[in-house]
């Protein structure tokens, strides 16, 4: 089965540790938010869904990680997740970790490989 690439953003426009790119995804049933940031040189996606109940995970469009840049956070419950991996670190999440979105990086740009 082929992806097909869906423009994101530019890659400029993930900075390391900086605000991430809010975009959706097609899931059965219609689509759902996800987003995108850069986190060690490398873009990585998820699903916009704490994984202790179903609501986004930004504080504020855009902000998913916490005071030190070094892990994403769920605003509402505080449960701390590892940007490289999605892995459950902390807090409420209870071991569920996020749902990862394929992406991918090229010339410049960030794109959701949607698949066929």
């Amino acid at each position: 089965m082929a992806a097909t690439p869906r423009l994101i953003c530019a890659s400029g426009d993930l900075l390391e540790g900086g605000a991430g790119v809010r975009f959706s995804v097609p899931r059965a049933g219609g689509d759902v938010p996800a987003f995108a940031v850069r986190f060690d040189g490398v873009v990585r996606a998820y699903l916009n869904r704490c994984a202790h109940v179903p609501i986004e995970l930004d504080w504020q469009p855009g902000e998913f990680f916490d005071h030190s840049k070094l892990y994403l956070v769920c605003a509402t419950h505080g449960a701390l997740y590892a940007p490289e991996s999605g892995a459950c670190l902390g807090g409420r999440c209870n071991g569920r970790g996020l749902t990862p979105v394929a992406v991918t990086e090229q010339d410049g740009l960030v794109y959701f490989l949607e698949s066929d």
